[in-house]
């Protein structure tokens, strides 16, 4: 069986008129002779919509009982039986009520596409589940019902239905889409014109990029390789020169005026070798996000056809590349990259070529022209040092050495056995034997030992082997070739050789400081501890270093690091930040190489010099310690921020708690007192007894309100004198709730008699447990409140469960911080600290504090201790080795819950 096809509206806010389409669609449909049918519509009160319906068939819902309630759903089963063809299914998002077949009404939808029934459907951006969070930090409106996204993408036919903000918000004021009495909230706050807007666009974006898949995947089925310009996409050609930033310059220029996307694309060749402007390519990277482009990088051994690869695979339009300074003898031997790819794109590209001060035609040029880029004196004669060494062999001494005595020893072994046989050896022989011995050279010792082995082969074959023997005289002409063709072969096989050689180690080099790189970053990213000695360790390593340390200038100002040599450096004190290895240096003077790190920190290394390669991986390894220098410097300026925000925090809640909530009790005092003292009134025994009562429980109102505040500074400055004792609970939770006098009277205690001493503070955890009873009790307002304990797993559970309006999963971390009354009304008395309080007790005592939901409705306030070791039973440890005694302030009863 077929399965059925699903087309959606998609909205960006509520009242578009996703429903208004979807019956539209239903009634052409119908008036076509479709067989269709209304499974569910959601009319929300509008007339309007009402009227849409016409004499389209309304297949009746299905009714559901929870927590005694009746809701109505749409009737699956009833809709699988009848079979229509097409089923109209407002609000894709929905969720069902429980007992339902499925959990969602996109599941419900699914099925009925399964058995082969087409459906039309509506649902809003904001219920998109990869957009749900960036709708909620727009609107501030959290969305507890999603959809996958796979599901809207798989959707036969995707239609969106737009409307200006403007339209939407008189479509709201003439009462369109909501009643009128949440006609103004909504315009003051969802539908304000700068979340329409924001919401729009999201949308807009969403289903472009869905019609760019769609593109995409028609192209691909029917084997369309060409561009389609359906959108400009500029591709520039980076290559790590100077020269470059020119060019994503012009590129960013012509994207902007054609409103096009920017493209950055470096070909990296495929030899496993990193070329040598990867600086320069990092700064052009840099330049090419700051203008708004997008940078890609490929691999491939041959650059024309690897960028058109990529401007096609990017659907792009424009291609812009560097002119070439190559010379025409140049360009006949190697070939311009700019003519390949021109070919290669076959007239489907712009190809633009921009003139530039620097070759940009190649990889090979732009390895050398990255290198001429560095103006330093010191690189130049870095760079006069590599020309040097092309031709020498990266191999150490040693194996030099051992490749000479293989020539010296070698050379008259094999001419002995050769002339000691029965039958004198021929030249050729000869010849061939002795290029064997001169690759084995060049394969131990390198280019040099091998020249001279050549020489020696040579030499022997004209002496030994040319006739006339034992003479430097050739009679064959033939023999003279097959002399020089020795030499050449030799040569050419030894420089190969020596070659080879040099790109292992380049490569076995480059993946050694790869890996230790990615050490560096790995240390950086750690989740926990200070990853500044470990990397330095790692740098003593890598490099052979005898000590490096990170030294802070004590000065305010910028320091000049300088190099070793007589440059000069800041003057003042210096302090070490960390170092590593023996005798690190204590100043710049005593290293052997300085390099900055941030305005005050500076690297001081101590050891052999470094070669060029070596300067240009340390940069690196010094990027990343500066990197974590200014992470170390931002967390704690952060860690400073939060403590000043928090300090500032519980300063203007304690202002707030001295003029309004410590007033008020004041206040009742005040009138109590002062009418009590007044000669112009006369109070009987009752009314006395009234007033006095009055002023002590406003007095203990107040008492216990400054009692929490001096807890919650405590708890703050970690001031806070523990004691771990064993504990009966029982007599804890007895305490707890005779400390709340009469009121404890409204709490039922059911716990075993037979349950596990826990150790903790028996004051600290009693204060804890009144503070939550005092706070169950106002909340459960007469509905009863219990109390429950219980062993578990090794701990002991103490459970304060009251019938109360319960807290929402999302305040449950609030509640427990300093000041928050979230659902007090402005006559409860009390600055909030009750709950924030009694968490902090818990946790100085060990133990943990949680929030649950009550069955039936309610909250449950679950304290969980761990159980009293049995020498603690058997013997409580004294006061003087467990610690001071609890103050004053902390051994009193409970104050006020928040």
């Amino acid at each position: 069986m077929a399965r059925g096809k699903l087309r959606l509206y998609l909205g960006a806010a509520p009242g578009v008129g996703k429903t208004f389409a979807m019956l539209n669609e239903g009634w052409r449909r119908k008036e076509r002779g479709t067989d269709v049918v209304i499974g569910w519509v959601q009319e929300h009160g509008r007339p309007q919509t009402d009227a849409q319906i016409r004499d389209l068939v309304v297949f009746p819902r299905r009714s559901s009982e929870y927590r005694g309630q009746t809701f109505e759903e749409m009737d699956l089963e009833g809709l699988l039986e009848r079979k229509p063809e097409l089923v109209l299914v407002d609000e894709l998002a929905h969720t069902n009520v429980p007992g339902s077949m499925h959990a969602k009404r996109w599941q419900d939808v699914e099925e009925l596409l399964d058995a082969g029934i087409n459906i039309i459907s509506t649902v809003n951006l904001q219920h998109l589940e990869s957009l749900n969070d960036v709708v909620e930090r727009i609107t501030g409106v959290a969305q507890q019902e999603t959809v996958p996204d796979r599901v809207v993408r798989a959707a036969d036919q995707l239609e969106l239905v737009d409307m200006a903000p403007e339209a939407l918000q008189r479509r709201l004021a003439h009462g369109n889409v909501y009643p009128p009495e949440r006609i103004d909230a909504a315009l003051a706050n969802y539908f304000r014109t700068g979340n329409l807007t924001a919401l729009r666009e999201l949308t807009l974006l969403w289903v472009a990029d869905r019609v760019d898949e769609e593109l995409s995947a028609y192209r691909e089925r029917h084997g369309i390789a060409g561009q389609w310009e359906t959108k400009e996409r500029v591709v520039v050609s980076l290559t790590g020169s100077s020269g470059s930033a020119v060019l994503i310059r012009r590129a960013a220029r012509m994207a902007m005026r054609t409103k096009a996307e920017l493209v950055g694309v470096h070909v990296r060749t495929d030899d496993g070798l990193s070329g040598e402007g990867s600086k320069g390519l990092g700064r052009n990277r840099a330049l090419l996000d700051d203008l708004g482009g997008r940078y890609v990088e490929v691999v491939g051994a041959d650059v024309a056809p690897a960028l058109v690869q990529v401007a096609r695979a990017e659907n792009a339009t424009q291609l812009v590349l560097g002119a070439t300074h190559r010379s025409r003898l140049t360009e006949f031997l190697r070939g311009s990259i700019i003519n390949s790819v021109i070919r290669a794109a076959g007239g489907a590209l712009d190809i633009h070529v921009i003139a530039t001060d620097t070759d940009l035609d190649g990889e090979t040029e732009q390895s050398e022209e990255a290198r001429r880029q560095d103006g330093s004196p010191t690189a130049v004669g870095n760079r006069a040092k590599r020309h040097r060494r092309v031709l020498l062999s990266p191999l150490s001494v040693r194996r030099r050495v051992a490749a000479l005595v293989i020539g010296i020893i070698g050379f008259p072994l094999l001419t002995l056995a050769l002339t000691a046989s029965g039958t004198h050896a021929d030249l050729a022989t000869a010849l061939s034997c002795y290029l064997v011995l001169v690759v084995v050279v060049a394969a131990t010792g390198g280019v040099w030992p091998a020249v001279l082995a050549a020489l020696a082969g040579f030499l022997l074959s004209n002496y030994y082997f040319a006739p006339p023997v034992h003479t430097f005289t050739i009679a064959d002409t033939r023999d003279i070739l097959a002399l020089i063709m020795f030499l050449v072969t030799a040569g050419v096989v030894s420089v190969l050789v020596d070659l080879a050689a040099r790109r292992t180690a380049t490569a076995i080099q480059a993946r050694a400081d790869a890996r230790m790189l990615a050490r560096v970053a790995g240390r950086l990213v750690a989740p926990e501890g200070n990853p500044l000695p470990a990397l330095l360790e790692e740098l003593v390593v890598a490099f052979r270093l005898e000590a490096v340390a990170i030294l802070r200038s004590g000065s305010e100002h910028s320091v000049a690091p300088a190099a070793p040599g007589g440059d000069e450096i800041a003057s003042g004190s210096w302090s070490t930040v960390v170092a590593a290895g023996p005798r690190p240096p204590l100043t710049p003077k005593e290293a052997t190489v300085v390099l900055p790190l941030t305005d005050r920190d500076l690297l001081a290394l101590r050891g052999p010099g470094l070669t060029a390669e070596d300067r240009d991986i340390l940069a690196a390894f010094a990027a990343q310690l500066a990197t974590a220098l200014e992470s170390d410097r931002l967390h704690a300026e952060a860690a400073e921020a939060d403590s000043l925000a928090r300090a500032n925090q519980l300063r203007s809640a304690l202002l707030a708690a001295v003029s309004h909530d410590l007033r008020t009790p004041l206040a009742g005092i005040k009138a109590a007192s002062s009418s009590l003292l007044s000669d112009q009134l006369d109070f009987g025994p009752e009314e006395t007894h009234i007033l006095l009562q009055t002023i002590d429980d406003e007095s203990d109102r107040l008492s216990s309100l400054v009692e929490n505040l001096l807890d919650m500074s405590r708890l703050e400055t970690g001031s806070m004198d523990v004691l771990h004792e064993s504990t009966d609970v029982n007599e804890l939770i007895a305490s707890a709730i005779e400390s709340l006098g009469p009121r404890g009277a409204e709490v039922t205690v059911e716990i075993p008699s037979a349950l596990p001493r826990v150790r903790t503070d028996p004051v600290l955890l009693e204060r804890a447990v009144a503070n939550l009873v005092d706070n169950s009790l106002i909340h459960a307002r007469g509905r009863g409140l219990r109390i429950e304990a219980g062993p578990v797993a090794g701990r002991v559970d103490i459970r304060v469960i009251d019938r109360g309006p319960g807290i929402r999963r999302e305040d449950r971390d609030l509640v427990f911080r300093p000041f928050q009354r979230l659902g007090d009304s402005e006559s409860r008395v009390g600055v909030g600290l009750g709950l924030s309080v009694a968490r902090g007790f818990v946790e100085a005592v060990g133990g943990e504090l949680d929030i649950e939901d009550t069955p039936g409705g309610g909250c449950t306030m679950v304290i969980r201790m761990p159980v009293a070791d049995p020498v603690d039973e058997a013997s409580p440890a004294p006061p003087d080795e467990l610690g001071p005694a609890p103050t004053t302030e902390a051994g009193s009863r409970a104050g006020s819950a928040p």
